[in-house]
């Protein structure tokens, strides 16, 4: 490998590390974790760039860069990954998502203690590719918890951990994020509709959550003319009310 490649797989990690530990520290600020109880990853190239465990976000900077392979064997810094790493890295494994994004959002996890999935209430449920499922409860950190999101997630790009929280992913830190905040605020319209005495709330049929997803791919500006000179685009999911 030349010096000139070496140093540009440098500066990508290095600009991906920044936004992951922005990213991490969003999911505290806004609410969907407590302390360092989620966690982030992002995948460059065959590397996957993660949170590591126990470490407060807000402590993290450049030298702190910690990454594994796709079979989980580190290769980049000296911290001791989230003990979640094998739902992230059976995601990479089995999907062409470039980032995911794990909390404990409270009304999200609410959800995931009441139903099997959460309903079509609202038209970004097409967004998440239909009803959110909730995988069956395993201990943290397992592979059989692992096992049992990928079946969730089949056909979907987000689902419920039940007692647990929310795991999404996307193309990049972005669209995994605003997945992450739609299901957190999805799940909080269902609690809250479904809180009315004698009322059930209405639902989107299979056919309107179709024609909203058709819709959604052609809103808002192309992803290139979002992005700053020189930089790969990173599109956000589109949320036509903004």
């Amino acid at each position: 490998m030349t010096e000139q490649r070496q140093g540009a797989e440098r500066d990508a990690v290095g600009r991906a590390w920044g936004e992951l530990v922005e990213t991490a520290r969003r999911t505290v600020a806004d609410g969907l974790v407590v302390g360092t109880s989620g966690n982030v990853s992002v995948r460059v190239g065959d590397t996957v760039l993660v949170t590591p465990s126990g470490v407060p976000y807000d402590r993290l900077g450049p030298a702190d860069v910690l990454g594994v392979d796709l079979a989980g064997r580190r290769v980049l810094g000296e911290l001791t990954p989230t003990s979640e790493l094998p739902m992230h890295l059976a995601i990479y494994r089995s999907t062409d998502a470039r980032a995911v994004v794990h909390t404990h959002a409270v009304h999200a996890t609410a959800v995931s203690m009441l139903v099997s999935e959460l309903p079509a209430v609202h038209y970004m449920t097409g967004a998440l590719g239909g009803p959110v499922r909730v995988a069956p409860y395993a201990l943290y950190g397992t592979d059989e918890l692992a096992q049992n999101m990928l079946r969730a997630l089949r056909e979907r790009t987000g689902c419920l951990l039940r007692n647990h929280g929310t795991v999404t992913y996307g193309d990049s830190l972005a669209q995994a994020y605003d997945r992450t905040a739609q299901l957190e605020w999805m799940s909080r319209l269902w609690l809250t509709a479904s809180a009315v005495p004698g009322r059930a709330p209405t639902l989107l049929s299979d056919a309107q959550l179709r024609e909203a997803r058709d819709k959604l791919r052609g809103y808002g500006q192309p992803a290139a003319a979002q992005a700053a000179p020189g930089e790969r685009p990173h599109p956000a999911e589109p949320f036509p009310d903004r």
